[in-house]
Order: C-alpha cells, then sequence, then structure tokens
C-alpha cells in the first residue's frame, strides 16, 4: 500500500475586481436622468407643467402617486 504524502498548497489572496469610475459614470448619468423622468411622469405629470393632455397619464401612475404619497384628488 503505498502512503500519500501531503504535498504543500500555494494560496493566492484573493483580490476583489475594480470598477473603473469611467465604466460607471455613462451609466449613473443615464439612470439619474431616467429617474428623474420617472418622478415627473409620477409626481407632476397632469398638473401645471402637464406635457401630455388629457388623463391618459394620470391612470397609468395612479396608484404608484398614492404609493409614494402625491396628492391626485
Amino acid at each position: 500500500m503505498a502512503q500519500h504524502i501531503a504535498q504543500p498548497t500555494v494560496t493566492t489572496p484573493v483580490v476583489p475586481a475594480t470598477i473603473p469610475v469611467k465604466s460607471i459614470a455613462p451609466w449613473a448619468v443615464f439612470l439619474g436622468v431616467l429617474m428623474l423622468i420617472v418622478l415627473y411622469f409620477v409626481g407632476a405629470e397632469q398638473g401645471a407643467t402637464s406635457v401630455f393632455s388629457g388623463t391618459g397619464v394620470h391612470e397609468w401612475v395612479h396608484d404608484a402617486r398614492h404609493l409614494l404619497g402625491f396628492p391626485c384628488h
């Protein structure tokens, strides 16, 4: 019967991946602008600064207005 001799193992430290700010910045700006547009349609559309006439947008975002605490009626 052959005996197995334990071989020393070499471990390398785990280095977390870094993401450069240059690659994140465009997405952060895009998502920020997108969130402002969504906030406008949920909170202010059909008001004094209305972009679309009628109540179509209001009906689509009606429940979101209540969920976020915006008065609408």
